[in-house]
């Protein structure tokens, strides 16, 4: 079941409704094989990506290819594309079965052929126990894998996951991306996942595309976004960020008492903000600290230490929580920072 992989790639693609301009330029290559994640806020131009390579919605301007052939003027039943949303959208009156079978029917295949490549894909899916029952007597974490079995039975060149995640909770959400990650690499189709959730995007994802008003702010594999992200806005809105104040001359910055090469994206000289992770700050008791812990939040393995700065600022911290336990609210610590560069904003941008 098997297929090899096509390139995609939208050029200049702009999508503009009225005054509003959903897309504004984009230019975004897909390789074969490989899952791109397009992650940002409600209205950033995620899903107008997906429609239009979907052949849902028409750009204004610009082209889109598939495998090396413009697709842009070509309808959605001609681009042979496999589509899974936040709604399920199963028939209720067939069978799981004949659910993951509908495309196959549509494509004039044999009962037979089409029987044998269901379940071949409820099997990939762990599903093949539930394949005489109808959507009512499953889960919606099940539902969720019979719509991808459908999605991938037709053998689509091009496999598109819209928000496929959000309406499940989320112990339920975290297994089926892992398992949505692992039938996409057995499988081999070329894939955009279409999502808000950053943490479930750098999960699954071969790289992260992260938009913001209808432009690609900045694309890279999972770590290289939240380690080195470029623009303001990514560092913001993959993770948790610190403000603290720093002063930038000859690329580098001092921040909490060390010197760091400032990051791409960073100002050139003078004074802006360091974006900084929680991670990357180690908070530890000290009498003589000029920091004051004003709360803790336990997460389980880890907690979040919230502190308080002689001037005023606030922190954030994550540490392991054997090492938080003891780190009560007005224990003076001391407050370092263990990263390898930071990116430093204007303050206006931050």
């Amino acid at each position: 079941m098997t297929r090899n992989g096509v390139a995609v790639e939208f050029t200049d693609v702009t999508r503009v409704y009225g005054t509003v301009r959903a897309l504004d330029g984009l230019t975004l290559q897909l390789e074969p094989g490989e899952m791109v994640a397009l992650l940002g806020p409600s209205g950033c131009g995620k899903t107008t990506a997906l429609r239009i390579l979907a052949g849902l919605d028409d750009p204004t301007s610009g082209r889109v290819t598939v495998d090396g052939r413009d697709v842009t003027e070509v309808p959605p039943n001609k681009r042979d594309m496999g589509m899974v949303f936040q709604a399920y959208s199963l028939f209720p009156h067939l069978t799981v079965l004949d659910n993951v079978a509908f495309g196959l029917k549509l494509r004039g295949k044999n009962k037979t052929e089409r029987t044998d490549r269901a379940a071949d894909m409820l099997d990939l899916v762990g599903l093949s126990a539930h394949k005489e029952k109808y959507a009512s007597q499953l889960s919606g974490g099940q539902q969720q894998r019979v719509a991808l079995a459908r999605a991938l039975a037709i053998q689509p060149r091009v496999l598109l996951l819209d928000e496929p995640l959000s309406a499940l909770d989320a112990k339920v959400r975290a297994q089926l991306r892992d398992e949505i990650r692992r039938v996409q690499l057995e499988v081999g189709t070329t894939t955009l996942f279409v999502t808000h959730d950053q943490e479930e995007a750098l999960a699954v994802a071969d790289r992260v595309g992260v938009m913001n008003q209808g432009r690609l702010e900045q694309i890279a594999a999972p770590a290289d976004v939240y380690a080195h992200p470029t623009t303001p806005f990514v560092a913001e809105f993959v993770g948790l960020n610190n403000k603290v104040g720093a002063e930038v001359a000859d690329g580098t910055t001092h921040v909490l008492g060390a010197t760091l090469p400032v990051a791409a994206g960073s100002i050139s000289a003078g004074r802006g903000v360091a974006l900084v992770r929680p991670e990357s700050l180690a908070v530890t008791a000290d009498p003589a600290g000029t920091a004051q812990v004003a709360s803790v939040s336990f997460l389980g393995p880890i907690s979040l230490v919230h502190c308080t700065l002689a001037d005023g600022t606030r922190l954030v911290a994550q540490t392991a929580s054997a090492h938080a336990g003891g780190l009560a609210p007005g224990t003076p610590v001391r407050i370092s920072i263990e990263q390898t560069e930071a990116l430093v904003v204007p303050s206006a941008a931050a």
